[in-house]
C-alpha cells in the first residue's frame, strides 16, 4: 500500500478545521437570527382606557374603644369573666370581669377602721363634755372664792392690821387662782376639739379607703362604653416572644398587669378599608371616586365605597421590589353590615376616570433609557428605541403620544442581553402579544 504524503495530510487538517469553523459560525448567527426574530412584542392600539386601581386592603372600625385592666396598685390581676370575639353588646353591658378578693379585704379592713374611728370620736367627745363640766364646777368655785376674799376684804376698815393683810393676800391668791384656771379651761376645749378632730380625721380616713375600695370592686367589672362587637386582644405578657410565634388571645384565668389592653369594643356601623396603592397609580386615586370592595371571607359578594383619604406622603419598604414607594389610602364603607368583622381581607379596586380614544401598549412595553421612557419599535428586522410621552398608566397598560395606530412594540428589552435559545428560561417569553 502506497503510503500518503505528510504535506496532504497536513491540508487536509487545516480544510476540515476550517469548515468546523464555519459550521460553528453559522450556528451561531442562526442562533442571533432566532433571538431577534423570537422577541415578544404587542400592538400600539387606539381605544378607550379605564385607570382603575387594584389593591388589597385589611377592613377596620371607624370608632373602637379599648378595655383596659384598671389601674389599681396591688400587683397582677386575674380575669374570671370574659367574653368571646365576635360577641355584640350593649353600652354598659359587662364585657370583663377580675378577681376582687383582694380589693374585698381591703374594704372589710377599712370598714372595720371606720367602726373603730366612729367609737373613738364618740369616746373624745364624751370625754370633752366631762372636762367641761368639771372646768365649769371648778370655775364656779373659783369664783366663789374670789367674791368671798373680796368681802373679807371689804371689812379691812374694822380688822386689825393684820388681819387685813391676811385678807389682802387671799385676795390676790384667789385671783392669781382664777386667771390660771380660765386658761387651763381654755387649754382643756383646745386638747379636747383636737381629740376629736384627730379621731375624725380617722374616721374620714377609713371611710375614704374604704369607698376607694368599693369602687376598685366595681373597677373589676369593665363595661362596654357603646354598643358594638367584642374583639380580645392578644396576651403580650409573657416572658418573651420570637418571630412566627403564635401569640394567643386573653383568656378566663389569665394574669395581667394594671393598665394592659384586655380586648376592644368596634362599631360595626362605621367601617373602613385601609390601603396601599402604588406610587405610579397616585394620580389615578382622587377622594370622592367610587371602590368595589371584595372580601375574600364573603366570596360571590360585594360592596360599594368611596375614597376617604389619600396619604400625602409616600412610604418606602427596603425590601419591597416596587420601583416607587406606596400611599396610604382609606375606603370609607357605606352601612352596616352584619357579616362584615374588622380585619378582613379586601380586595380593592378603585374605579377611576375613562380615556377616551387614546393609543395605548402594554405597561410592560415601557422602558426607562437615560432617564427617558421610551418604547422599543419594530422596524424591519430589528427594534428601535423612541421616547415617548405617557399620558396615564395602569397596572396593565400604559396611554402615550408620540407612537402610530398598529404600530409593534417590543415587550422586553432587545437590547439586553438574552440567554440561549436552548437554555431552560428561553421557552417562557412566548409568542408575541397582538
Amino acid at each position: 500500500m502506497k503510503k500518503i504524503p505528510r504535506q496532504i495530510l497536513w491540508v487536509a487538517g487545516i480544510v476540515i478545521v476550517l469548515a468546523s469553523a464555519a459550521v460553528v459560525a453559522m450556528a451561531r448567527w442562526s442562533r442571533v437570527s432566532t433571538e431577534n426574530t423570537g422577541i415578544p412584542y404587542g400592538r400600539v392600539r387606539r381605544g378607550n382606557l379605564e385607570l382603575t386601581v387594584h389593591a388589597t386592603g385589611e377592613l377596620r372600625a371607624t370608632h373602637t374603644t379599648t378595655l383596659n385592666a384598671p389601674s389599681i396598685g396591688g400587683g397582677s390581676l386575674q380575669i374570671t369573666r370574659l367574653l368571646h370575639t365576635g360577641t355584640s353588646v350593649k353600652k354598659e353591658d359587662i364585657v370583663i370581669e377580675f378577681n376582687p378578693s383582694e380589693q374585698q379585704y381591703k374594704m372589710e379592713q377599712n370598714r372595720s377602721e371606720l367602726l373603730q374611728a366612729e367609737q373613738e370620736i364618740i369616746k373624745a367627745k364624751a370625754d370633752d363634755e366631762v372636762q367641761k363640766a368639771k372646768d365649769r364646777v371648778a370655775l364656779l368655785k373659783a369664783r366663789f372664792d374670789v367674791r368671798r376674799a373680796e368681802l373679807e376684804v371689804g371689812k379691812n376698815e374694822l380688822a386689825s392690821a393684820i388681819d387685813a393683810k391676811k385678807n389682802d393676800l387671799a385676795l390676790d391668791q384667789f385671783r392669781r387662782a382664777l386667771a390660771q384656771l380660765e386658761q387651763d379651761i381654755l387649754s382643756h376645749a383646745a386638747s379636747g376639739k383636737a381629740n376629736i378632730g384627730l379621731a375624725e380625721e380617722k374616721h374620714n380616713k377609713a371611710k375614704l379607703a374604704m369607698e376607694q375600695a368599693q369602687q376598685n370592686i366595681e373597677k373589676m367589672k369593665v363595661r362596654a362604653p357603646m354598643d358594638g362587637v367584642v374583639a380580645i386582644e392578644k396576651n403580650r405578657e409573657g416572658d418573651f416572644f420570637f418571630g412566627g410565634m403564635s401569640i394567643p388571645d386573653y383568656h378566663e384565668g389569665d394574669q395581667t398587669n394594671p393598665g394592659s389592653a384586655i380586648a376592644r369594643v368596634i362599631d360595626p356601623t362605621e367601617m373602613e378599608v385601609n390601603a396601599k396603592i402604588a406610587e405610579r397609580a397616585r394620580g389615578n386615586v382622587q377622594v370622592g371616586q367610587s371602590v368595589d370592595l371584595q372580601f375574600d371571607a364573603l366570596p360571590g359578594s360585594s360592596l360599594r365605597g368611596t375614597v376617604k383619604t389619600i396619604g400625602a406622603m409616600a412610604s418606602r419598604n427596603f425590601w419591597d421590589d416596587e420601583a416607587g414607594g406606596m400611599f396610604d389610602i382609606t375606603v370609607q364603607v357605606p352601612g352596616s353590615d352584619p357579616r362584615l368583622r374588622a380585619g378582613f381581607t379586601a380586595q380593592v379596586v378603585v374605579m377611576g376616570d375613562v380615556q377616551k380614544n387614546v393609543l395605548y401598549v402594554p405597561r410592560q412595553a415601557l422602558f426607562m433609557n437615560d432617564g427617558k421612557r421610551v418604547v422599543y419599535v419594530k422596524n424591519g428586522n430589528g427594534f428601535e428605541a423612541r421616547e415617548v410621552k405617557v399620558e396615564a398608566e395602569t397596572e396593565s397598560r400604559a396611554a402615550l403620544s408620540g407612537l402610530t395606530d398598529g404600530s409593534e412594540v417590543a415587550l422586553v428589552n432587545p437590547a439586553a442581553p438574552r440567554k440561549a435559545a436552548g437554555s431552560p428560561s428561553s421557552g417562557s417569553i412566548g409568542g408575541g402579544v397582538k
